[in-house]
């Protein structure tokens, strides 16, 4: 669960939708082929699709840079590089080389260099070691005209963040502490407190801090203290809450966070520093919940993120206040929808705000003073990763990375919110030579008055006089979407001739405040209706074949598997993955942990809240399941702690049940890494195979 994004302070927002949760995969599915005779995508098809993002648009408005990725399989990483793309031309020009996690590009206020993060290896007894356990991000920073770039930042523990002064003199960066007792640590005397932290954590966690860097890297100096934080970010999440400069570069807005831990993510405040003087102020009234300030273009007003009605289970939506102080208001209500992203317009009169809208990702002009406007997109859709990864240029110029259901990212650019987005990149230029299925919107009415939406994926040469094994891929989130995105595994999986279906639930982000709080209280019985009901829809377009139906999801949608298969009994097979089984378990030992008390109708340890939590807890049916599941797990998930998975597999196998439980010994939500990736995509395909082939 993220700091910086009190949503997900529910337990059951710990996950990214499958697709997402699972975006490496988007990364690796891939093919090459001749247009004389497309062929399908393959699991063999991989390493060539390449990821663009975090593009930023040059203070001139000519040039964009941002990040591009490719997997190397042979290291097993991803290797980025900054990339400079010119506007008028798309002539391409290469910034970096051979830097490990790279990321961050961000211009000076001039133009005139560019500063990024790169990971600095660890190199026993070297001088300016800045990694004592480990690589960490540093700042650097790169003069446009020619050179080298220079490490300017010297953090122990990386930086997490960090941002341009106004001035082009400084850069204001985020960093963790040291231990206070650093030392007693290497002596092996380690024990520490545990307060609402993960199973997993093996120290107390240390605080995040601003400080203040000149450009040059000569002079460091520190600008906040003490035993509060700001929040910290960890995948898959939204990135963390940004620090905000004001135009006159005297203050900066960040986002203060009470305790360090991360179960902690809901006491998060705004709060102005002056940076001469080193005073703080708090913006608001509120205490809990905001995220992502940022300072409009004149500095007298400043737009936050704040949940309706100051519940975290309502959409996520856009607020203004004087930068005086206030709380402000709600900018965006109309819209109802989850907005992810906010970034003022030149004028300062309006923001670019982005969000799950049906079927699609959608982009909206928002002003000050009446309502928003949606961006005409076409069939491209801007990349969701908990955030809208878009920027906005000095004369309203747009960037996004986006994709289509045909086409993974790439580039887009809009010379105005009027124009039409247009593609400036091609990297992956082999994906039309590869022959996919349609991918279209499909909406059935659910239950309790709910009219509800998903993606169906149907093989390529698809016939509708064929009959077709379903194949339902269930996002995680569950605040997220399926979208028209491109999704390799849907894809991968229609390719072997299985029609997909992605279906939307309650929960989800994509229709409103009312289908999204629906959820309350409710984690798997109103969500597995509404799946059962998009199912009994689909039956009904007369070409699948009722007897070879599969359920298979990640995270929230590893969840929706593990209920479904306890309830319902029409389940040739199923793949679950990172699933949460026992939410008694997730709320003590997951990272999210107590923020699960807002799904719920508080701790499972009070009142008769337990009762809540066991009859939505899947662990709690597993008798009832009949349907041969595998099982994948990281052992060192803290968002999803494997131990929930090792409580499926022994009631499985216990009562009798075919089951396969394939563990990734690693840390996160998802292997991160090429080829453990791929393991998963091979094994998830071949348990599929052996039953619906």
């Amino acid at each position: 669960m993220p700091a910086s994004a009190p949503k997900n302070c529910s337990i059951f927002r710990f996950c990214v939708q499958a697709f997402l949760c699972l975006v490496l995969a988007a990364v690796l599915l891939a093919a090459g082929g001749t247009p004389a005779e497309q062929r399908r995508i393959q699991l063999e098809d991989l390493t060539k699709i390449v990821t663009v993002s975090d593009p930023q648009i040059s203070p001139d408005g000519k040039s964009i840079v941002c990040v591009v990725s490719r997997q190397n399989f042979d290291e097993d990483r991803s290797d980025g590089e900054l990339v400079l793309i010119d506007v008028a031309t798309g002539g391409q020009r290469v910034l970096t080389y051979d830097r490990k996690g790279i990321g961050s590009p961000r211009w000076s206020p001039s133009g005139d260099r560019l500063a990024f993060v790169a990971v600095v290896p660890y190199v026993k007894g070297k001088k300016d070691d800045t990694t004592k356990r480990g690589d960490g991000p540093q700042v650097f920073v790169l003069p446009m005209s020619g050179g080298d770039a220079k490490k300017i930042t010297n953090a122990p523990n990386g930086v997490e963040q960090f941002a341009w002064r106004p001035n082009g003199m400084d850069i204001a960066y985020v960093t963790s502490d040291e231990q206070a007792n650093q030392k007693e640590i290497e002596k092996h005397n380690d024990s520490f407190e545990v307060g609402d932290n993960d199973y997993l954590a093996s120290g107390a966690p240390t605080s995040s801090h601003i400080w203040l860097v000149s450009a040059e890297g000569e002079k460091t100096r520190r600008l906040t203290s003490g035993p509060w934080s700001l929040p910290k970010s960890a995948p898959p999440s939204s990135p963390a809450s940004p620090i905000s400069w004001t135009p006159d570069g005297k203050s900066l807005t960040f986002t203060r966070q009470e305790q360090p831990h991360f179960g902690d993510a809901d006491l998060t405040t705004l709060q102005i520093l002056n940076v001469e003087s080193g005073e703080i102020r708090k913006l608001t009234s509120h205490e809990k919940f905001e995220s992502f300030g940022l300072f409009s273009p004149d500095g007298s007003q400043l737009a936050y993120w704040y949940p309706r009605d100051s519940d975290p289970n309502n959409v996520n939506e856009i607020f203004v206040t004087s930068a005086g102080g206030g709380n402000g208001i709600d900018l965006t209500r109309d819209i109802d929808r989850n907005l992810q992203r906010a970034i003022w317009m030149p004028d300062g009169q309006s923001l670019l705000v982005g969000g799950h809208d049906g079927t699609q990702v959608s982009l909206w002009l928002q002003p000050l003073k009446g309502k928003a406007r949606k961006l005409s997109l076409g069939d491209v859709n801007p990349a969701w990763l908990f955030w809208i990864d878009a920027a906005v240029g000095p004369q309203g110029e747009i960037a996004f990375t986006g994709s289509t259901a045909s086409h993974p990212s790439e580039l887009y650019y809009m010379a105005s919110a009027n124009d039409a987005p247009k593609r400036l990149t091609n990297f992956n230029r082999e994906m039309a030579e590869l022959k996919f299925g349609k991918v279209e919107h499909f909406d059935w009415q659910g239950p309790d008055g709910f009219r509800e939406d998903g993606i169906l994926v149907y093989p390529p040469d698809f016939s509708k006089d064929k009959k077709y094994p379903l194949v339902l891929l269930v996002h995680g989130g569950p605040t997220a979407a399926s979208t028209s995105v491109f999704g390799g595994p849907a894809h991968l999986m229609a390719a072997r001739d299985y029609v997909i279906f992605q279906p939307n639930y309650r929960g989800s982000d994509n229709l409103g405040n009312a289908y999204q709080r629906a959820i309350y209280n409710d984690a798997g019985d109103g969500p597995g209706r509404d799946v059962m009901a998009g199912i009994e829809a689909v039956k009904k377009l007369g070409f699948i074949d009722e007897t070879k139906i599969a359920v298979t999801g990640w995270s929230y949608g590893g969840y929706m598997t593990s209920w479904l298969i306890g309830h319902y009994h029409i389940w040739r097979t199923a793949v679950t993955g990172a699933s949460v089984t026992d939410l008694n378990q997730q709320y003590n030992l997951s990272d999210g942990n107590v923020g699960g008390r807002y799904s719920f109708k508080g701790s499972p340890w009070t009142g008769t809240n337990m009762k809540d939590y066991l009859a939505q807890s899947p662990i709690a049916f597993a008798s009832q399941i009949r349907t041969p599941t595998l099982i994948l797990s990281d052992t060192g998930d803290a968002r999803v702690p494997v131990t929930q998975s090792y409580q499926l597999f022994h009631a499985m196998k216990d009562n009798g049940v075919t089951v396969k439980f394939i563990a990734y010994p690693v840390g996160g939500h998802f292997p991160g890494d090429p080829v453990r990736s791929r393991d998963v995509y091979s094994r998830w395909i071949g348990w599929l195979d052996q039953y619906l082939k």
